[in-house]
């Protein structure tokens, strides 16, 4: 296949020639495309040699071809990688600046897009640059996560560009998706929701995203086609095929609903709100002496209405939810199963400090029809592969094309 390498002007652009060669080594044709501040990190004739291909740096240069070159690649690559992908350029892709041959590659092509981002830390956190980050994400680019220890610049934080290797890995996980999830369809929600008082004040949650964001991880690397629909979170998504920016329940019960028929797995690990206020105020409220009454109303339950329409029509995705607790976990996530007619219920307290919202490590027992199953404290990464292991064996046997038969769970 033919990747686009797209190198912009960061230090960690003498990776890029080792990722080159990694691509290569995977059996991939690569056309490097540079910045002109890629150009003075390492030398065009570097890639020349590695690719042998000419290095694409000026949109305008000049012959017979060169007004039409980034349109000619733009229809034929099957990959645009950009690593190292500076805050600079992330920028302007983000807001679809063409100004030079990389961006204007990008603006062209309908290839999925992978970036690698690499920067000083401050600037990797920095508000712009996270809600840059997120609107590519909400455009379906995907991101390798850039790595933690000493920056160039003396720094120590996150921003390190990631490693060849796991580069070259994510581009092939794109390029070539394999796994037993191959051919599915899996739908996971992820984060709070946040329910507005005022134009200032909300009700929310300490929900992270991290345990969605790790089960649309791991599905992805297992082949599945993933649609992301995620509450307001401070981390940046996975890379996986959609992700859907939402802030409310509402917003999340009209995106998830929207998308559920043609799932052939829902996972609902949103911490969506119960309530919402009633009535909204179009204006910031003014702090008074006294008490004040604010009046909630209830918040549409998806995951009860995922199942009461699998009922309904006898068959549907494999529905798994989430049960966030702080006390008689286990009976209430077990009553939550058999009220909202789910296949798998993911019982979790988060009362605890070391497991739960806004923490690496979860522990977790699957209640499913065939009783449940405890999980010991692990990195949320680990737990999300076990969950997508019982999903699994759930569909075992079903063609991937047809939705899962509805199965009424056991109330026992």
């Amino acid at each position: 296949m033919l990747i686009a390498l797209g190198v912009t002007g960061g230090i960690g652009a003498y990776k890029a020639v080792e990722v080159a060669r990694g691509l290569q080594k995977r059996g991939h044709d690569v056309v490097a495309v540079m910045t002109a501040a890629a150009a003075r990190f390492v030398g065009p004739i570097t890639f020349e040699a590695i690719t042998r291909r000419r290095v694409v740096l000026d949109q305008f240069e000049p012959g017979a071809n060169a007004g039409i070159e980034h349109i000619a690649l733009a229809s034929t690559i099957d990959l645009l990688l950009v690593a190292p992908a500076t805050a600079n350029a992330i920028g302007k892709l983000a807001n679809g600046i063409a100004d030079d041959a990389l961006t204007t590659l990008y603006v062209a092509t309908r290839a999925p897009v992978l970036l690698a981002p690499s920067m000083n830390s401050q600037m990797f956190a920095h508000e712009a640059v996270r809600k840059n980050l997120d609107a590519l994400a909400a455009r379906g680019v995907r991101f390798v996560e850039p790595g933690e220890g000493y920056l160039a610049c003396g720094w120590i934080g996150k921003g390190r560009l990631a490693e060849p290797e796991e580069i070259v890995a994510a581009a092939e996980s794109i390029l070539q998706p394999a796994g037993p999830l191959r051919g599915r369809r899996v739908l996971v929600t992820a984060g709070p929701t946040l329910e507005d008082i005022d134009p200032v004040r909300f009700i929310g949650n300490r929900s992270s995203g991290r345990m969605g964001f790790a089960i649309a991880a791991e599905a992805a690397r297992r082949g599945a086609e993933v649609a992301l629909v995620a509450g307001p979170t401070a981390i940046p998504p996975p890379p996986v095929g959609e992700v859907v920016r939402v802030r409310s329940a509402a917003e999340m019960h009209r995106e998830v609903l929207a998308r559920a028929d043609d799932a052939d797995v829902v996972i609902m690990a949103a911490a969506v709100a119960d309530y919402a206020p009633a009535g909204p105020a179009g204006q910031k409220m003014a702090k008074t002496d006294g008490p004040i009454t604010l009046a909630l109303r209830p918040t549409p339950d998806i995951l009860a209405e995922l199942g009461n329409r699998r009922v309904a029509a006898g068959r549907g995705p494999v529905l798994v939810g989430f049960a966030a607790e702080t006390g008689d976990l286990l009976a209430r996530a077990a009553a939550k199963r058999a009220r909202k007619r789910a296949d798998l219920i993911v019982a979790n307290d988060v009362s605890r400090s070391d497991a739960g919202f806004d923490v690496d490590s979860n522990e977790v027992t699957i209640i499913g029809p065939d009783g449940a199953a405890p999980l010991p404290l692990q990195g949320k990464d680990r737990v999300a592969a076990a969950i997508l292991d019982r999903v699994e064996r759930m569909l075992a046997g079903t063609p991937a094309t047809s939705p899962q038969p509805f199965v009424e769970p056991d109330r026992g």
